[in-house]
């Protein structure tokens, strides 16, 4: 029998989210090859759009309007996804370095993570000088600076920007109009631009250059021309003096670069041919010159046989020919050559919303240029927006081909079904199903188990000698995160909970691993980065990996059979809840939601930044901090949601409860994919919980209310502790880092029935 299985066999990795590779990535989502392992590494999510980033500083634009999200992006197109930096490239043995994952390997490599300001001319740029790239540094000063000239509106202040090309240019003027509409006085705001040039705006025509110049003079702007500066000297937090060549100081609260780009200092150190101010020297097909293997696009890349400028224009022009290059090559196919264009348009924006249209020898200003500027922006940003109806579209186009069916009716039936299986923790099997199962089961336990299937916990129990109990527990979950050595920490978070949540030690484990069909070389990346996420969470507590099985499959996937022991009188179990006891939740709620929504591109990349910063905490130090505080109780809440775990107590306990919905710490951005109906595929099943809740008749229309049922991966844990004792717990807890803790009820006695009372 044939099979539909594709077998990884090359491994291509993308460096830097810039302008270029985000139109690879997009696409590459369009037109994908099977087989190639696709990697972008970016030490950021969202990644700028330069044309925009002028407006966003005035006011005219929000974040979400500027900027891509790259794991949404990297999703559709069906890659790998590593948040990290870069430091360096092991050429030899063809390897990646970064700050945090292990070497990363590579056949075919592209790099496009742009340029930085030079600053190293100027003493003491690097302490006291804001640089305008990287751009979500400059956005995080500029967020900071308006907030305080916000909080004091009538003080006097003095911005300078350093740079007078088209990038410095705008700024002024976009600053300008942004800071306007702040301060109650317009007369206490000084900018100065500082430039070495005779002029303004280097390689612009003299019409451009001088129009410029007069508006900015007319905007109040000091302009300082044929002025190098070289020293910035502190005198007090936020109030510096600009020293230049020819003895000239300037006062400034704030000091912007937006001087000559220079390329990072870690590229030369690699060995690949580079031109004499450290940029990656290509040719015509976009390859390094020394390194055919190895291509690079945007600010990061000289062009050997044109001197072009470092323009957005240039790195947008680059990408399809970078794809159309990167994918010749996979194929063994003939590159073809890119030319750049000689001349460019530039849309210099005014921060009034007019504009100044350069062209070669030619300049023109209106305000219907700021409108075609706008529209041209939008129209770029598009592009990378709603990538679920693209590939709605790119599905029911492939459909027919893919599953073979029988008629009509048969495709449209799978074309209407909205179950989609989640991963993680949420591809559990439901409670209800697991009891109803074991229940039809005869098991014989044996006597040494104290806690077993009988009486089940978040680990069974065995007596093997007078001073400790041996706990074993097992979990196994399908990959949710591209990342495999993200995916590598967060599984053995996960498993090892079961054994923290009791109060054990951990002393070892076995791993279980499925990995997807492929060539040696690419298994063998997937495999190592996955074991070394493991290893950096099993070595931080001195835990041993003793052995495992792998196995290969369509899909990652990873467990762990995990041994620990505890002292008897020292074990946490769901049973034990007292009467007032307060509960105290360590984690947010909001993974099972977050992750079933990124699967349909519903989601902001930096909400699951923030679930995966979650899932990569570890219980140790809270199990820790329980037990210190006499914890009568506790567990792990994972798939089978807050109201699953927590009614495993209750019934162990034969006691009843009282939530507090307004006071369960909740994930950013889980609130709206729940408001938009988007659960994962085990919610339904841990809905059936809810006939144990009872509360007012509008208590579900909280916006808590449906993540009570929100299956978690790598969640946090839940302890009944004395009332005494809650307060002082709650504070350790929040001391050691699990600042989302929060006492969110309190436990009460049963009348009739086990009852959650939802207030």
């Amino acid at each position: 029998m044939k099979s539909n299985l594709t077998q990884l066999t090359d491994n291509l990795v993308l460096i830097g989210g810039g302008h270029s590779h985000a139109i690879v990535l997009k696409l590459w989502g369009m037109n994908p090859i099977p087989g190639v392992r696709l990697t972008l590494i970016t030490d950021r999510t969202h990644t700028p759009y330069s044309g925009m980033l002028p407006g966003q500083v005035a006011g005219f634009y929000d974040f979400e309007e500027t900027h891509i999200d790259l794991r949404s992006l990297a999703h559709f197109a069906q890659a790998t996804f590593y948040l990290d930096t870069v430091i360096n490239l092991d050429l030899k043995n063809k390897q990646i370095i970064c700050e945090e994952h292990p070497p990363i390997s590579f056949d075919y490599l592209s790099i496009d993570i742009g340029s930085v300001p030079q600053k190293s001319s100027i003493l003491g740029a690097s302490d006291y000088a804001i640089p305008a790239k990287p751009v979500s540094q400059f956005l995080t000063a500029w967020e900071k600076i308006k907030a305080t000239i916000k909080t004091h509106p009538k003080q006097p202040y003095t911005l300078t920007v350093v740079g007078g090309g088209a990038g410095g240019v705008e700024l002024a003027f976009n600053m300008k109009t942004c800071l306007t509409n702040i301060l109650e006085n317009v007369n206490s705001l000084t900018i100065n631009l500082i430039h070495q040039g005779n002029s303004l705006l280097t390689g612009h025509n003299r019409w451009v250059s001088q129009r410029v110049q007069s508006l900015l003079l007319d905007n109040d702007t000091n302009i300082y021309l044929n002025e190098t500066v070289i020293k910035i000297t502190p005198n007090s937090p936020h109030h510096y003096t600009i020293t230049c060549n020819s003895d000239l100081n300037i006062e400034s609260d704030w000091i912007f670069l937006v001087t000559q780009a220079s390329a990072p200092q870690w590229i030369e150190k690699t060995g690949i041919s580079t031109d004499q101010k450290g940029f990656i020297l290509i040719n015509d097909y976009l390859q390094s010159v020394s390194h055919p293997h190895i291509f690079a696009a945007g600010d990061i890349a000289t062009m050997q046989n044109y001197n072009r400028p470092k323009a957005g224009v240039f790195a947008v022009r680059q990408g399809e020919p970078l794809f159309n290059n990167l994918q010749s090559i996979l194929l063994k196919k003939k590159l073809k050559a890119y030319h750049p264009q000689k001349f460019y348009l530039s849309l210099i924006g005014t921060g009034k919303k007019t504009a100044i249209a350069s062209w070669d020898g030619l300049g023109l200003e209106a305000s219907w240029l700021w409108t075609w500027k706008d529209y041209i922006d939008r129209k770029f940003m598009d592009r990378f927006k709603d990538f679920s109806s693209m590939e709605s579209e790119q599905q029911s186009n492939i459909l027919p081909s893919i599953l073979n069916f029988k008629n009509r009716q048969e495709r449209k039936q799978v074309k209407d079904n909205n179950f989609m299986p989640c991963n993680g923790c949420a591809s559990k099997v439901g409670s209800s199903v697991l009891t109803k199962t074991l229940q039809r089961l005869e098991i014989n336990q044996n006597p040494n188990i104290i806690i077993g299937l009988n009486a089940p916990d978040d680990a069974a129990i065995i007596d093997i000698s007078e001073q400790e109990l041996l706990l074993e527990t097992i979990d196994y979950l399908p990959s949710f995160v591209s990342d495999p050595f993200i995916f590598g920490q967060i599984t053995t978070n996960h498993c090892l909970s079961d054994l923290w949540a009791m109060g054990a030690k951990p002393h070892s484990v076995s791993a279980l691993i499925t990995l997807p069909y492929g060539v040696d070389s690419i298994v063998e990346e997937i495999l190592y980065q996955l074991l070394q996420g493991c290893l950096t969470i099993l070595n931080q507590y001195e835990i041993s990996l003793i052995g495992g099985h792998t196995l290969q499959g369509e899909k990652l996937g990873f467990g762990l059979s995990c041994n620990g022991f505890v002292l008897p009188n020292r074990i946490l179990q769901k049973s034990g809840m007292q009467p007032n006891d307060k509960l105290i939740l360590t984690k947010p709620l909001g993974i099972g939601t977050l992750l079933a929504a990124e699967m349909i591109y519903k989601t902001k990349g930096n909400w699951i930044d923030n679930a995966i910063k979650s899932m990569l905490v570890s219980n140790k130090k809270a199990s820790e901090i329980f037990l210190q505080c006499e914890a009568y109780a506790c567990t792990d809440v994972t798939g089978f949601g807050l109201i699953g775990h927590l009614l495993e107590m209750m019934k162990a306990s034969q006691v009843s409860v009282d939530l507090n919905l307004d006071k369960i710490p909740i994930l950013t951005g889980a609130i709206e994919t729940t408001e938009q109906g988007i659960h994962s595929s085990l919610y339904p099943k841990n809905l059936e919980t809810k006939i144990y809740l009872t509360g007012n008749q509008n208590i579900e229309n909280n916006p808590n209310y449906p993540l009570l049922f929100d299956p978690q991966t790598s969640g946090g844990l839940l302890a009944s502790v004395s009332e005494e004792n809650a307060d002082h717990c709650l504070q350790e807890l929040i001391r050691s880092g699990y600042t989302d803790s929060q006492i969110i009820g309190k436990v009460i006695n049963k009348s009739r029935n086990i009852t959650c009372q939802l207030t």
